[in-house]
């Protein structure tokens, strides 16, 4: 069976259904997240730095950045989730039962609704995995952990190393000592607007409830009355 016809067996495998999009910002350390463990979430990036101590796991993994990608191959091997990955890092990660290739070279749209075409990786992991969601038939995704704010020098998209902790991510160790990308966050709002015009076009919705989050993008709640927790 070819990578393709693969992921099209996953697509609108949840329809209807809600999703928490974690990303991997330091406001996660901020919220109580057992509430975790009763949803369908999918993690980015580094998540698995982060499974002990939030207390839950993701059901899907999606990670598009080559320099994260290398920098984690044997944690990313070890998660027994769904695992969407770069076809540009196949050469590190095969495909197996759990995981999959996306072709992010040559996208055929700015957002890819039907992901076994391709995806567009739209300058941040999020954007990707909200093209997954919507792969899979998500009706609303929840974002939790998108803090949309970063400590850098440099120039957008420039290649740094990060000597010390790591200010950006909710571990300290997330980056440190290792070379990373800086963020674009202008290309990453025009990913996003894009993403929330094209979801609300099919009746879904995108629901950011990070705590202090700096995006602007979508809506707005509150984790707490979105997930039903006391205050």
């Amino acid at each position: 069976m070819t990578g393709e016809t693969r992921l099209r067996r996953l697509q609108n495998r949840h329809c209807n259904q809600r999703v928490v999009l974690v990303a991997n910002g330091p406001s996660l350390n901020l919220m109580r997240l057992a509430f975790l463990q009763r949803e369908i979430a999918i993690g980015v990036n580094k998540i698995f730095l982060g499974i002990r101590k939030f207390a839950f796991y993701p059901r899907y993994y999606v990670a598009v950045n080559e320099r994260v990608i290398a920098q984690s191959v044997a944690e990313i091997k070890a998660m027994t989730c769904v695992k969407m990955i770069s076809q540009r890092s196949a050469g590190l990660l095969p495909e197996d039962a759990l995981t999959y290739h996306i072709e992010t070279r040559s996208p055929p749209a700015r957002f890819c609704g039907d992901i076994s075409r391709g995806i567009h990786e739209g300058w941040t992991v999020t954007y990707a995995a909200l093209q997954v969601a919507y792969h899979l038939g998500f009706k609303e995704v929840v974002i939790i952990g998108m803090d949309h704010r970063y400590h850098f020098t440099g120039a957008p998209n420039e290649a740094h190393r990060l000597d010390g902790t790591d200010p950006n991510h909710f571990s300290p160790d997330y980056f440190a000592g290792h070379t990373w990308d800086n963020p674009d966050l202008a290309r990453s709002e025009e990913s996003y607007s894009i993403a929330r015009v094209e979801y609300e076009k099919d009746g879904r919705r995108i629901i950011d409830a990070t705590v202090g989050g700096a995006c602007s993008v979508f809506e707005k709640a509150d984790y707490r009355q979105v997930f039903g927790l006391q205050q």
